[in-house]
């Protein structure tokens, strides 16, 4: 078979398939020699091949794309449509689960059309992170000194992070996405030190222990709900199931002080954690400014 008819009959498999739906784009002849390792004359052909037979049109500003109606609404798209229904998505089933194709078939629009308003899958979670992120809601005024306002803070960003519990686990500390209102939260943390000793450098050192702090709390929520969906019990009717093995293992091992823990009822939640957490984190930082005043 002439390499040019492998391209074709291959692309045609992808589109009776359902991988490639109307109004896809379809591989670029540039993208064929380096898919197929074709010369751009045979790419070209493979082109003019699938035309022929009905498969693909040219799309002005767009390129070829799979023939068949236009899906519906995809006029209706809009850069904030998709990031709002994006979010929907990675909440109810996990950041894993949201593809581009996904999102799509949600939106009722062809998978290309998305990339006119979002270039990439990078770019789109830049935009959700930022408008997550843009929930927080902070006074002009901080209220009352630090403290009080990194605590405020810090239980908002807690708040946000338990809404969306795939934003923790896609936020990265060392390339931080540069979402406006992260910066903006940010800048409002640095200036609840006005008035302190603490350097701009200090500041910021705070702001990003404060803020990983909750994050590093806040990674466990996506795993969580991930779990509860996938076994259909919650913590408690789980760790119902380990009691036994907890207990063998304490009683094999001789420890007294999980033994009395367990018996006087220790409550585990992370809500807990957070907020134990939160004070002794501001209880070190007092020390420290008071040190550097």
């Amino acid at each position: 078979m002439h390499p040019y008819r492998r391209i074709v009959e291959d692309v045609r498999r992808r589109i009776e398939s359902g991988e490639l739906q109307p109004g896809d784009r379809v591989p670029s002849a540039r993208a064929i020699t380096q898919q197929w390792g074709v010369a751009i004359a045979t790419a070209t052909k493979a082109h003019a091949a699938l035309r022929e037979a009905g498969l693909t049109v040219a799309r002005p500003g767009v390129g070829t794309v799979v023939a068949g109606p236009a899906p519906r609404h995809e006029h209706e798209l809009t850069r904030e449509r998709i990031v709002t229904t994006a979010i929907e998505i990675a909440d109810r089933l996990g950041l894993a689960e949201l593809t581009m194709r996904r999102l799509a078939a949600e939106l009722g629009a062809a998978t290309m059309s998305l990339y006119r308003h979002v270039p990439s899958r990078d770019d789109l979670l830049v935009a959700m992170i930022d408008r997550a992120l843009g929930e927080i809601r902070l006074p002009r005024r901080h209220p009352g000194g630090w403290r009080p306002a990194l605590e405020l803070a810090a239980r908002q960003e807690w708040a946000v992070f338990q809404r969306h519990p795939w934003l923790g686990s896609s936020m990265s500390l060392t390339r931080p996405q540069m979402a406006p209102n992260g910066v903006r939260l940010s800048e409002w943390v640095l200036a609840s030190f006005d008035g302190t000793a603490l350097t701009l450098e200090e500041r910021m050192y705070v702001q990003i222990v404060v803020f990983t702090f909750v994050r590093g709390v806040a990674s466990a929520l996506e795993p969580e709900a991930e779990a509860i969906r996938e076994t259909g019990l919650t913590n408690e009717q789980w760790l119902a199931t380990q009691e036994a093995t907890l207990t063998e293992l304490m009683d094999t091992n001789g420890m007294s002080h999980f033994q009395q823990l367990t018996a006087d009822g220790f409550d585990f939640a992370l809500d807990l954690v957070f907020e134990f957490g939160l004070a002794r984190m501001l209880d070190g930082l007092s020390l420290f400014v008071q040190a550097r005043g």
